[in-house]
C-alpha cells in the first residue's frame, strides 16, 4: 500500500474516533509539557494507546448493557442511535486526557463528566430508580470497561503484558474510577474478577439491551464499504465476552470457530488498524527537498 494512502486511512480511522477537534486534542495531550496522572512507564499508557482498544470498547458497550439500571440510563438519556460517532468521540477524549494528558486537563474532563452524571436520572422499566452517579452503578460500568480493556489487550494487543503488569493496569484505572466517584475500585486482576461475580445476580438480558445489542452489531450506521471490517471487529468483541452473557443479549456462542477463525481474523484486523493508525507523516515540502 503506497505511504500516502496509509496515511489518508489512518486521518479517516482517527477522524471517527476523535472528530474534527481530534488533531488539536491531540496535540495538546501529547504534546503540551506539565504533570500527568500516570509516567511514561504505567501499563494504562500501553494498554490505552494499543488499537485492541477498538475491540475493547465494543466489548465493554455489550456488557455494561447487562446491568438494568444502566442500560435505563443509557437509553433514556444518551443519544448512542441518533449521534454514536458523537457518544464514540466523547468517550475517546476522556480516555485519552485521563491516560496521557495535563493533570489539570483530566481533573477537568472528571469534573464535566460528574456533572454530567449528576443530571441522569430517572426510573427504569422494572420501575426502580435509577442515577448515574449511584456509585453502584459506576462501579459496573467501571469495571466492565477494565475488564474488557484488558482481555481484549491481552487477546490482541501487540505486547501483552505479563501479570505483574495487568495488575498494575487495574490498579492506574483504580486512579481515575476514584476520581469519578466509584468507592472501592479494584487495584487486582483477582479483585477485579471477584467483584464482576459479585454483579452477576443483578444482570439480566433486557429489551433495552438487546435492542442496543442489534444495534450496535447489527445496524451500525456506516457505509457499505465499513461494514465488513466492523462485523469482525463486532465478532471478536463477542467472542471475547464470557459465555454466559450470550443468551440474556442473543448473541451466539460458536467456541470452535471463536477459538480460530474469529480469533484470527480479530487479530488480523487489530494488527491493519494498528498499521494505518500508526502511518509516519508525509515529509514536509523543505524535508523533501533535502
Amino acid at each position: 500500500m503506497p505511504p500516502n494512502l496509509r496515511e489518508r486511512l489512518g486521518r479517516v480511522v482517527f477522524e471517527r474516533v476523535a472528530g474534527s477537534e481530534g488533531p488539536q486534542h491531540r496535540d495538546r495531550i501529547h504534546l503540551t509539557p506539565g504533570e500527568r496522572w500516570f509516567p511514561p512507564d504505567r501499563p494504562i499508557r500501553q494498554v490505552h494507546a494499543d488499537s485492541s482498544m477498538f475491540v475493547g470498547g465494543l466489548r465493554a458497550l455489550l456488557l455494561q448493557s447487562l446491568h438494568p439500571l444502566a442500560m435505563a440510563g443509557v437509553a433514556g438519556h444518551s443519544d448512542y442511535r441518533g449521534d454514536p460517532w458523537g457518544r464514540l468521540q466523547r468517550t475517546s477524549y476522556f480516555l485519552a486526557v485521563t491516560t496521557f494528558g495535563l493533570a489539570e486537563d483530566a481533573e477537568h474532563a472528571v469534573a464535566r463528566v460528574r456533572g454530567i452524571h449528576r443530571r441522569v436520572q430517572g426510573v427504569a422499566p422494572d420501575g426502580r430508580r435509577y442515577r448515574a452517579a449511584d456509585p453502584h452503578l459506576l462501579s459496573w460500568v467501571h469495571l466492565a470497561e477494565v475488564d474488557s480493556f484488558l482481555r481484549t489487550h491481552q487477546r490482541y494487543g501487540s505486547h501483552p503484558l505479563d501479570a505483574a503488569g495487568q495488575d498494575g493496569y487495574v490498579a492506574d484505572t483504580a486512579v481515575v474510577a476514584r476520581k469519578l466517584g466509584v468507592l472501592d475500585p479494584p487495584e487486582t486482576v483477582a479483585e477485579l474478577a471477584e467483584q464482576l461475580a459479585a454483579y452477576r445476580p443483578e444482570l439480566a438480558g433486557t429489551p433495552e439491551a438487546r435492542a442496543a445489542a442489534r444495534f450496535l452489531l447489527v445496524r451500525p450506521p456506516l457505509p457499505v464499504v465499513a461494514r465488513p471490517p466492523y462485523a469482525v471487529l463486532g465478532s471478536a468483541a463477542v467472542a471475547s465476552l464470557p459465555a454466559w452473557t450470550r443468551w440474556p443479549l442473543r448473541l451466539p456462542y460458536l467456541p470452535v470457530a471463536e477459538a480460530t477463525v474469529v480469533r484470527a481474523a480479530g487479530g488480523a484486523l487489530v494488527r491493519g488498524l494498528r498499521w494505518v493508525t500508526t502511518a509516519p507523516p508525509s515529509p514536509t515540502i523543505e524535508e523533501a527537498a533535502g
